[in-house]
């Protein structure tokens, strides 16, 4: 099995990017929320299962679930988000745990949002965790994703305080300065690691 390293920080605190670095200097990505976009495909025992809590009006013409507008009820309501999660986390943990056997590369690293929450922080060999300002987080949300203020700062209020996840982290990325800081960061703690694991692998 390869080492594996689970990447999580609240919502625009920088994980996307953190990953992209990672993977150019040679890990296996796995994004758990684009494997739950997957999971959530028409015809798939998900997709049926979220219209069935959350009704038609979330779907497209398409068939497809309209994530913003299944967003704006989860995020908006925190029992809703929690029946949303006990039906998407099962089907996501299994695929995920399927690519990591399968990864061609000595380190996997396993990008989600919901790592801890969703218990499968406890089977990675490292947590790694992003962090920035909140008002920070609002500007990002609100220049990347089109936003409103009011949007970005539900979003942001609507997960537990980054310092929860900053005390279980094996490595803190800061993610308020330049990329090229940020790089130095994940660079740093690349070397670490790889030193680590070309020892465990002698």
């Amino acid at each position: 099995m390869p080492y594996v390293i689970g990447l999580t920080g609240n919502i625009a605190t920088g994980k996307s990017t953190v990953a992209r670095m990672l993977r150019e200097l040679g890990a296996t990505i796995i994004d758990a929320d684009r494997v739950a976009h997957e999971v959530m495909r028409a015809g798939t025992p998900v997709h049926r299962a979220v219209v069935e809590a959350f009704g038609s009006q979330i779907l497209c013409t398409d068939g497809e679930i309209d994530r913003a507008r299944l967003g704006e009820i989860v995020f908006s309501d925190p029992q809703a988000l929690a029946r949303l999660e006990a039906i998407v986390h099962p089907a996501v943990l299994e695929e995920v745990a399927r690519r990591i056997a399968a990864a061609p590369t000595p380190v996997v690293v396993v990008e989600a949002i919901k790592l801890i929450e969703s218990g499968m922080a406890e089977a990675f060999d490292a947590l790694w965790v992003t962090t920035c300002p909140a008002e920070e987080r609002v500007r990002r949300l609100m220049a990347d994703r089109g936003l409103s203020r009011q949007e970005a700062e539900q979003r942001v209020r609507a997960q537990p305080p980054q310092e929860a996840k900053i005390a279980r982290a094996d490595v803190v990325i800061s993610t308020d300065g330049s990329l090229e800081e940020t790089r130095a960061q994940v660079e740093a703690a690349w070397r670490a690691l790889s030193e680590r694991v070309g020892n465990d692998q002698r």
